[in-house]
């Protein structure tokens, strides 16, 4: 069965989704760093490129955010297009649909415009950009700006797919659209429409504090991520929510009893300790997602590269030696290793480019019938959109499926100073969350009042002291104990001792 377990901390928020106890996604929030992704601004054209027909826009970050023509709603370009043509000339005269789009005719340097993030910046790149904007809910993702409709193809029976376009249509403003989500099947019609309408309005406040923000200023943002998983996850097949504090057990039940009260009782608090993520095996499993080596149950595996262009995936028959033939063997190999790149790739978060060598299969029959499984597994399990290819000649599965944020090794490491780039190792920020749930574990099990040093690494010491700090006073409220951090430049950085003086 389906769990939403969320694991609470003063430092971080984890929230990961299971299925029969198998990890599936993995989300992480951090209460010190301001995720993007989704958020609107006012921007301001720094620069436009006629030669790559891209702009960047200043939206108040390290790093301006750049727009391609792609992303630009094509009824504010012929609309800022017509602004800039001579007064003389008639729309007739240029029709819409001959039009060639050019980004200089379109944006100009120094001018405002609303903007949301639609990928998080990562590498040296900006925060990726877009004017065709879209607000999700419950049941649908409103198209503000884009008057099309669309059905989710997880929604197969042809009778409802078609009440509920008719239904969105209908309660549509004109010039919008949507995308009508796989929560909607079966929904009644009034809590369809009440999510349009609370999204509608959404857009309507959004275009207000556009009018009156100042330039670079944020002017919305999602729910917070805990509330986005829920809402985006919270279905028919989901057995429990399952959370650590009593504070978040709260939120979730408000959020839940709000937008499906008929599923409030899913929502369960769990009393540590000991770990929420230990009790679910969260942690291991985070951990082995993190290898490039991924073991298979039959005994084959799967080697996972990724470079900044795509990702190799390598599949091998390892142990198993099947029954029959061994054309028996090379096929179950290369159907359990589809089923679990699907999950991999869901899990690490892994977008793009992706490249996918399989054992290679003598009849024609089984590479099809590989295909077929792989693509109704992504189509299934995954949310985002995927384009699978045939099997080319030389055996290779090529492949591309939506990027979204940053992957798991962006997320958990950092590039090895000592290898220069050639491989990673934690993050100073990871090595400072698993000391601090160490450290929490240790005060749970024993008797914390009094006083307690924490003796850690010059490096973690620093993070705690500039960045952690309320963590650290968090702690000594819940456990009605003081805490002396000591930096011991001897210690490594994984390495810490607590004593009671």
């Amino acid at each position: 069965m389906k769990k939403i377990i969320i694991s609470e901390n003063p430092w971080q928020t984890r929230i990961a989704i299971t299925i029969n106890e198998r990890l599936q996604n993995i989300y992480f929030e951090s209460h010190t760093v301001a995720s993007l992704e989704r958020c609107y601004f006012k921007g301001k054209i720094t620069k436009v490129l006629p030669g790559i027909q891209t702009a960047f826009v200043d939206i108040g970050q390290e790093k301006a955010g750049f727009l391609h023509i792609s992303e630009i709603d094509r009824e504010m370009a012929f609309a800022r297009m017509s602004d800039q043509t001579d007064e003389l000339e008639t729309r007739e005269a240029a029709p819409r649909k001959q039009s060639t789009m050019e980004i200089s005719k379109i944006l100009r340097e120094g001018d405002p415009i609303l903007v949301q993030v639609s990928k998080e910046p990562i590498y040296e790149k900006g925060a990726k950009l877009t004017t065709c904007f879209t607000l999700p809910g419950r049941f649908i993702v409103l198209m503000p700006n884009i008057p099309r409709v669309g059905v989710s193809k997880k929604i197969e029976e042809r009778e409802e797919r078609q009440r509920l376009k008719e239904l969105v249509i209908a309660n549509l403003p004109e010039g919008m659209g949507a995308i009508i989500r796989t929560t909607s099947e079966s929904a009644k019609d009034r809590d369809i429409i009440k999510d349009i309408e609370f999204l509608v309005q959404t857009w309507q406040t959004i275009q207000k504090k556009f009018a009156q923000a100042e330039l670079q200023e944020k002017i919305h943002e999602d729910l917070p991520l805990v509330l986005q998983v829920v809402r985006d996850s919270l279905d028919e097949d989901v057995e429990a929510v399952i959370v650590n504090t009593q504070e978040a057990q709260n939120k979730v039940y408000r959020f839940v009893k709000e937008i499906a009260p008929e599923q409030v009782q899913k929502v369960k608090l769990y009393q540590e300790p000991p770990n929420l993520f230990d009790i679910f095996n969260i942690n291991k499993q985070l951990e082995e997602a993190l290898d490039k080596k991924v073991e298979l149950k039959s005994g084959g595996s799967l080697i996972i590269e990724t470079t900044e262009a795509m990702t190799v995936i390598d599949v091998n028959t390892g142990k198993f030696i099947g029954k029959k033939s061994l054309e028996d063997t090379i096929l179950k190999t290369n159907l359990e290793a589809a089923q679990e790149v699907a999950r991999q790739l869901r899990l690490r978060n892994i977008g793009g480019l992706i490249v996918i060598d399989f054992i290679d299969m003598a009849h024609s029959a089984h590479r099809q019938q590989l295909i077929r499984f792989f693509e109704k597994t992504l189509k299934e399990e995954d949310k985002f959109q995927s384009v699978v290819l045939k099997v080319s000649e030389f055996g290779l599965v090529q492949m591309t499926r939506k990027r979204s944020g940053k992957t798991l090794i962006q997320q958990l490491m950092d590039t090895c100073q000592n290898c220069a780039g050639r491989g990673f190792v934690k993050s100073l920020q990871t090595h400072c969350v698993e000391l601090l749930d160490n450290f929490k574990k240790e005060l749970q099990s024993g008797s914390p009042e009094g006083k307690i040093v924490l003796r850690v690494n010059p490096n973690i010491f620093k993070n705690i002291t500039n960045i952690e700090y309320n963590t650290v006073l968090a702690l000594e409220k819940q456990f009605n104990c003081a805490i002396t951090l000591v930096s011991e430049p001897g210690f490594a950085v994984d390495q810490y001792k607590i004593e009671r003086p």
